[in-house]
């Protein structure tokens, strides 16, 4: 063992005569002690004090409180994050440490760990560091509160805490930092009140809270910071007005208050803001009209006001500056016209004005736009005629005119905009025949040219679209017959030709289209039989050929549409057999009524045998069972009356008491969803009520009496005597499990549930978005996803897992994480659902189980491993991540990921991974 402890020890009573109860030193005689173990040279230990001796003494107490400081603080964390730190020893130089910036007097000023994967807390000994400037712990997995004792340093100008799992209260002593000029802790679990001393922070410039669980009003000392330039509370629970007092902040540019509950208007105040570039309040309930004093700020670059109750008309000057990038205010009750500095704005790239009450005329009120990428300016009260000066804007990809009163034909130079992707003017009363120059756009997703008045016949033209994935022309009065250049458009996932006029036979060539899922031919004049070639559509989900003129048999082929949930063939010549599947068997008789002779085994139809035995061969044979039949009638209705019926009435009370003894108990918001208004809700599981089948059972809309919504997932019976419903019945044991022990606001909600062998369902949140597959799916809705709620899917899903795998004991893993059981509200906020395979993690043992998952989405190493933990939802997540960036399942990225060579993507940039639907993100694009 070295000597070397009693000189420094020595050294250390000199310098203090240490009361040895004092824990500091304490720690630093420990200290002493781990040098005996290190292996370090005599001469390094002279030139160490040979480089302190000139420091004096009060600077070296700091220096060794402040290693000390740092030693206990690596102790504390995790010994993962330990590693990471392995510079961290005695015998370095603490200013060598990795992350650890000092200044001439060794005295520690910088603390940089961003981005280490570090997983711990933040230690009150923290406020020891006493010289600190800047503190950046961002992107870390730190947790528990912050510490009152950064209020210590008051040196500190910048604090970085954002994006780790920080929660509990923002403290108070926060504002003794009078220094401060950066604030970030946003993107954490922060709850509680914004504290008033921020108020006190008269330096700082940059205040960055979003994302949190923040609640009650923003407090009106925030008006005291006079140096702000940003603020962002977005996404929290903040309630009340906005103050006032933020007009004081003659600094802000970036205001973003999105996505909490105010309420009122908006101040009058914030007029005053001259300098505002960025201005958020969408997803509010914020009303009134926007005040007068608005027509001051001429420099705004992000306007966004959208899901709100805002009346009145726009401020006159909103774009009079040239400045404004991003105008999003749909879903309000603006009224009037456009504001004349909005047809001269070159600046705008992004504009949604849609369901709102605008009017005026639509040629005269817009211009020609340079940079505009995306319009959408639906459902209004927009008239007059399309003007050409759309396709005058080059880098044009999103047009949406739909729902408004356009009159006149589509514009031939429409067909000339070179990147347009989504063309919508649906519902107004468009005129003419669809231009052939429309052919031209070869980048085109959607096309919606439905409920209008176009005429003529559908143009060939529409086959050159090779990457449309949406046409809808339904309701207007096109003739002729459907062009079989349509199947072309191999991309082709919804196809909507219904309430036309449009005759002749199904062209053979259109019903190869592998990617189609929805096709819709009803309400007009085709004839013939339905071609064979139905059977390709494998991925087809809903077929409407109702109210035709089809004849001959349903073909044979069509059980290959293995996908097929929905059916309509009413109203034409059909005749013959239905196939044995279950679209046909479980379809509402309204969907197959009033057609020649369909005949087989559904509720509303004769079954085959019965129609074959008409023949007139047969006439005397059915004569003969005719009276044979009749013979035995009376026997059996007095066979029924005094034996079976009351048999079969003691023990349907029997069943009845049974069922009654096995129904679990149902709960709801208001304790009256019972079993009977389930059933009746759903009309006894009719598959009219139906919006889902999955392996385990079907998904059903129930709307009850008190007008809650709910989804109902009733599973297949549950016959223990067949193994195959062993795995039923372990879904259904499994959700239950999860769901009762799962609150989280990212999460699907458990109402209740019941198991019995007749009828066996969980009664669940009704998510009425639909899933994110389907959402990446459909073009139209892929493009209303853009990249700021891309994030929030990902942040969602993320916060979700986060909650099962830390939050829960024992931890809970989903083990199938995948697009499809991603679900949306109303408002587009991701949950997951479907924990169906779910397993509680034992935490003293290895878990060890069999392979569950969806393809693609399972760890590669899971099949033969077979031990499930938190990984198994981790890697599933990251292929989830990856779709909704990419906007699809990112199969040969994850194979090439995986492989050992990476010259299949060398060279690749990032932007080419990136959904091509969407426009690419712009620096600063999506600041609220």
């Amino acid at each position: 063992m070295s000597l070397l402890p009693v000189p420094l020890l020595f050294l250390l009573c000199v310098i203090h005569p240490f009361p040895m109860a004092n824990p500091p030193y304490i720690i630093l005689l420990l200290l002493t002690i781990l040098f005996s173990i290190h292996p370090i040279s005599s001469s390094h230990f002279h030139a160490r004090k040979s480089a302190n001796s000139s420091l004096p003494a009060n600077n070296l107490q700091i220096a060794n409180e402040e290693v000390a400081s740092l030693l206990t603080w690596k102790s504390s964390l995790d010994l993962k994050s330990q590693n990471l730190l392995a510079s961290w020893v005695v015998g370095r130089s603490h200013c060598n440490w990795i992350g650890i910036h000092c200044n001439t007097n060794e005295s520690v000023t910088g603390l940089n760990l961003t981005g280490y994967g570090l997983r711990g807390q933040i230690p009150q000994e923290i406020g020891n560091l006493s010289k600190l400037k800047y503190l950046s712990l961002h992107g870390n997995k730190f947790y528990g509160s912050i510490p009152k004792e950064l209020g210590k340093l008051k040196s500190l100008q910048g604090l970085w805490l954002y994006s780790n799992n920080l929660s509990g209260q923002i403290p108070s002593k926060i504002g003794n930092l009078s220094e401060l000029i950066t604030l970030y802790l946003e993107m954490n679990q922060l709850y509680g009140s914004i504290p008033k001393e921020l108020g006190k922070l008269k330096s700082l410039q940059w205040l960055w809270l979003y994302s949190n669980n923040l609640s009650g009003q923003i407090p009106s000392k925030i008006g005291n910071l006079s140096e702000l330039i940003t603020l962002y509370l977005w996404e929290n629970q903040l309630y009340g007005s906005i103050p006032k007092e933020l007009g004081k902040l003659k600094s802000l540019q970036n205001l973003g208050l999105d996505e909490n509950q105010f309420n009122g208007s908006i101040p009058k105040e914030l007029g005053k803001l001259k300098s505002l570039q960025v201005l958020g309040l969408s997803f509010n309930n914020l009303n009134g009209k926007i005040p007068s004093e608005f027509d001051n700020i001429t420099h705004l670059r992000v306007f966004n006001l959208g899901q709100n109750h805002f009346t009145g008309s726009l401020p006159n000057n909103l774009c009079l500056g040239q400045s404004l990038e991003i105008i999003t205010i749909p879903h309000n009750k603006f009224s009037g016209n456009i504001p004349k500095s909005l047809m001269n704005c070159t600046t705008l790239y992004r504009v949604r004005l849609d369901r709102n009450d605008f009017s005026g005329d639509v040629s005269k009120a817009f211009g020609v736009y340079p940079t505009l990428n995306y319009i959408d300016l639906s459902y209004n009260n927009f008239s007059g005629q399309l003007s050409s000066n759309w396709a005058l804007c080059p880098n044009l990809t999103a047009l949406k005119i739909a729902g408004n009163k356009i009159l006149g034909n589509i514009p031939l130079d429409l067909g000339n905009a070179p990147l347009l992707q989504y063309l919508d003017l649906s519902s107004n009363q468009l005129v003419g025949r669809i231009p052939t120059s429309l052919g031209k756009l070869s980048k085109l997703y959607v096309l919606n040219l439905d409920n209008n008045k176009l005429t003529g016949n559908i143009p060939l033209e529409v086959g050159e679209l090779s990457l449309l994935s949406e046409l809808n022309l339904a309701s207007n009065k096109f003739v002729d017959s459907i062009p079989r250049q349509i199947g072309r458009c191999q991309r082709l996932i919804t196809l909507n030709l219904s309430r036309n006029m449009l005759v002749g036979k199904i062209p053979p060539d259109m019903l190869s289209l592998k990617s189609l899922e929805n096709l819709d031919l009803s309400h007009n004049m085709l004839s013939s039989q339905i071609p064979p070639q139905v059977g390709g559509l494998t991925n087809l989900q809903t077929l409407d050929l109702s109210h035709n003129n089809l004849s001959a048999s349903i073909p044979s082929s069509i059980v290959q549409c293995v996908a097929l949930v929905s059916v309509y063939i009413s109203y034409n010549h059909l005749e013959g057999p239905i196939p044995n599947t279950k679209a046909f068997l479980q379809a509402p008789y309204s969907a197959l009524s009033n057609n020649k002779g369909l005949c087989g085994n559904h509720s509303g139809l004769k079954p085959c045998s019965l129609l074959s035995q008409s023949d007139g061969k047969n006439r005397n044979l059915v004569v003969i069972i005719s009276v044979v039949l009749g013979s035995f009638f009376l026997l059996t209705v007095v066979i029924i009356i005094f034996v079976i019926f009351p048999r079969q009435k003691r023990n349907r009370v029997e069943e009845e008491r049974d069922f009654t003894k096995d129904l679990f108990t149902l709960w709801s918001f208001d304790g009256k969803m019972t079993y009977e208004s389930i059933i009746e809700a759903t009309g006894n599981f009719d598959s009219s009520y139906c919006i889902g089948v999955g392996g385990h059972g079907s998904v059903y809309r129930a709307e009850l009496a008190s007008g809650l919504i709910v989804a109902v997932k009733k599973f297949h019976t549950l016959d223990l005597q067949d193994d195959e419903r062993w795995h039923d019945l372990r879904s259904f044991s499994n959700e239950i499990s999860a769901l009762t022990n799962l609150r989280h606001r990212n999460i699907v909600k458990l109402y209740g549930f019941c198991a019995h062998n007749r009828h066996s369902f969980l009664i669940c949140e009704y998510l009425q978005g639909g899933s994110l597959a389907q959402i990446l799916s459909d073009d139209e809705k892929a493009l209303q996803l853009g990249w700021l709620e891309r994030i929030n899917v990902v942040k969602a899903v993320a916060k979700a897992l986060s909650y099962m795998h830390h939050d829960c004991l024992p931890p809970i893993i989903h083990r199938d994480i995948s697009s499809k059981n991603i679900l949306f509200n109303s408002e587009h906020e991701a949950h997951v659902s479907d924990f169906g395979t779910a397993r509680f993690l034992s935490l003293d043992s290895s878990n060890w189980t069999s392979i569950a998952g969806t393809m693609g989405y399972t760890a590669p190493e899971f099949a033969y491993t077979a031990e499930v933990n938190c990984k198994c939802d981790v890697y599933s997540f990251g292929v989830v991540t990856l779709e909704v960036i990419m906007g699809k399942h990112p199969g040969d990225l994850i194979t090439c990921l995986s492989s050992s060579s990476f010259s299949t993507i060398e060279g690749m940039l990032f932007k080419d991974l990136l959904d091509p639907r969407l426009p690419t993100p712009q620096r600063n694009q999506y600041l609220v």
